[in-house]
Order: C-alpha cells, then sequence, then structure tokens
C-alpha cells in the first residue's frame, strides 16, 4: 500500500517509538492480558497543526481505508480487547499489528496450551468486533492523559505492573514474596507508573513538528 510522503509521515517498526513497543518486555502485559495492540504501519499527517492523537491515521491494507486512530480508543472502548489485532470497521478484516518480542516468547512456549483452541477463540472474538464499532465517536477530545489525567492513568498502569511483576509472577513460580520486596515494587512500580503517564500526556499532546 503506497502513501503520499507528503500528506503522511509513516511509521513502521523502524521507528523508535514502535521499536520500543516491540523489545519492551512490560509491554507484553499489554498485549496478552489487555488486548493492546500496535498496527504494523501508522501515519501521521503532517499539515495538521494539532495533538498527535488527533493527526493519527491507521490504514487497513486489505481494503485501503486510511481510518482515523481514534478508531481505537479508550472512550470508544476499542483500545483494548484487540488480542487478535485491530479489527477493520470497512471490510471486517484484521489489520496486522506488530508482537512484542516477549509476548512471541511466551506464546511460543505456551502454544501447546493454547494452540488447540485458537481458531475457536479467534472465531468468536472476531464476531463480536462489528456491535464494538457501532458507535464511534471520532472527535474524541481530550484524550484521558490530559490535564492531570496522566497521573490517574500512570498509576493504574503502575498498579497492574506492581500485582502482575511484584505478586503475580513470584506466586506463580513459588517465590517467597518479602516485605522488602513489595515496599521496593510500591516505590519502583509507582515512579514507573508516574513516568509512564507522562511521557504519554507528552507523545500524545504534542504537536507536529514542520522540520522533522
Amino acid at each position: 500500500m503506497e502513501f503520499d510522503k507528503e500528506k503522511y509521515k509513516v511509521f513502521t517498526w523502524k521507528n523508535g517509538l514502535m521499536l520500543h513497543w516491540i523489545i519492551n518486555p512490560g509491554l507484553a502485559i499489554n498485549e496478552l492480558i489487555f488486548g493492546q495492540r500496535v498496527p504494523k504501519v501508522s501515519l501521521e499527517e503532517i499539515a495538521l497543526d494539532k495533538p498527535r492523537h488527533e493527526r493519527g491515521f491507521v490504514p487497513c491494507p486489505y481494503c485501503n481505508t486510511i481510518h482515523d486512530s481514534r478508531t481505537w480508543s479508550p472512550q470508544n472502548g476499542t483500545a483494548f480487547k484487540n488480542w487478535f489485532g485491530l479489527y477493520c470497521p470497512s471490510c471486517g478484516k484484521i489489520i496486522p499489528c506488530l508482537m512484542n518480542a516477549f509476548s512471541f516468547i511466551i506464546l511460543t512456549i505456551t502454544f501447546p496450551i493454547w494452540g488447540w483452541f485458537k481458531n475457536n477463540m479467534k472465531a468468536k472474538w472476531l464476531a463480536k468486533q462489528p456491535a464494538r464499532y457501532e458507535d464511534i465517536d471520532l472527535n474524541i477530545t481530550p484524550m484521558p492523559y490530559d490535564g492531570n489525567g496522566w497521573i490517574k492513568q500512570g498509576l493504574i498502569w503502575g498498579g497492574m505492573m506492581f500485582l502482575i511483576m511484584t505478586l503475580g509472577f513470584p506466586l506463580f513460580s513459588g517465590e517467597e514474596i518479602t516485605l522488602k520486596n513489595v515496599i521496593l515494587g510500591i516505590i519502583i512500580w509507582t515512579l514507573g507508573g508516574l513516568g509512564f503517564g507522562y511521557s504519554m500526556k507528552r507523545y500524545m499532546g504534542k504537536a507536529m513538528n514542520k522540520n522533522a
């Protein structure tokens, strides 16, 4: 699929932010548990002098529709539960997405457990998708990270990571959970969550750099 390079800035896995999605082990949680996915190709309209979330687009390689990226957003209830990829409401096919390297490793190791049910799970998931996109609002503003929203979103993310990394994994592997590790985990994931929330606020709210 060809794009007008004078109109759009094209992002693929070679972009630093996209590469970060692939190599960051923490983002495997976002993919496997929450079903948050990132398309293999995304676009930013260069001429628009608006925040990033208002000039982002996702192309469908099957029907060539260029979707507003807000099609998949928390406000529309479509940002998560996208385990098999991003559903295209125009043609009903699945837009290819990046996969976190650690997600790939986990899925490969556990394939003998879930592989038998993959096709059935995918069919049931796909059948539910049209209803999720019936009332999509593409005029979403502000985003969850605007104002002080980044604090709430960051703490939610940090809290989930604390439960999974500090408590969940040790329980699963039979390791001892000590008070020291719990306190250290609270500190690390609180700071990490706030850092995540603030970076998302800066990233999503950034206006286009005309010299980029």
